[in-house]
């Protein structure tokens, strides 16, 4: 019950956390009245830092591509800083970074530990040369800031360990 709890906690911290990370088309500010609560999300482009003993520990990760059109899925092991081709197809998965125990705070964006208490992959997805998306897959919160195409789908299972 209360690792659920934490769980739970963690998760809606994660998304809050999470909102401060989308860009926000600026829009005329509403007159909501002296009562309505402020929330002052930080600025600006997170920094992320790979903690030297994850960089020597982690060398892969495991993604599922899904074919939405066959309903067919793969699992793809792709070494972090290379890319992973999606067969019969123009797109490309380049891994960024892993961090085993993703962890955001303010603009800063790092693993608190080297244990895979919260598995984050940082991947750029391309079509052709054209970027369609960057971000971070979760595997344990997968519906959060999922890559999102009408012809597949990409989630993170896990990180792999040197060695």
């Amino acid at each position: 019950m209360f690792r659920k709890l934490i769980l739970l906690v963690g998760a809606f911290a994660l998304l809050l956390a999470f909102a401060s990370c989308k860009k926000k088309e600026e829009q005329p500010a509403q007159q909501m009245g002296p009562q309505a609560p402020s929330i002052n999300l930080p600025q600006g482009e997170p920094q992320v830092t790979v903690p030297e003993n994850v960089k020597n520990s982690w060398d892969k990760v495991v993604l599922v591509v899904e074919d939405k059109t066959t309903g067919k899925s793969s699992e793809e092991t792709v070494k972090i800083g290379s890319d992973y081709k999606i067969p019969g197809s123009e797109m490309r998965i380049h891994v960024i970074d892993f961090l085993p125990d993703f962890k955001m705070s303010g603009t800063e964006i790092t693993s608190v530990s080297n244990e895979p208490n919260n598995p984050a992959a940082r991947v750029d997805v391309f079509d052709g040369d054209k970027q369609i998306f960057r971000g971070w897959l979760y595997a344990r919160f997968p519906a959060i800031h999922p890559f999102q195409n009408d012809k597949y789908g990409i989630t993170l299972k896990e990180g792999v360990k040197k060695g």
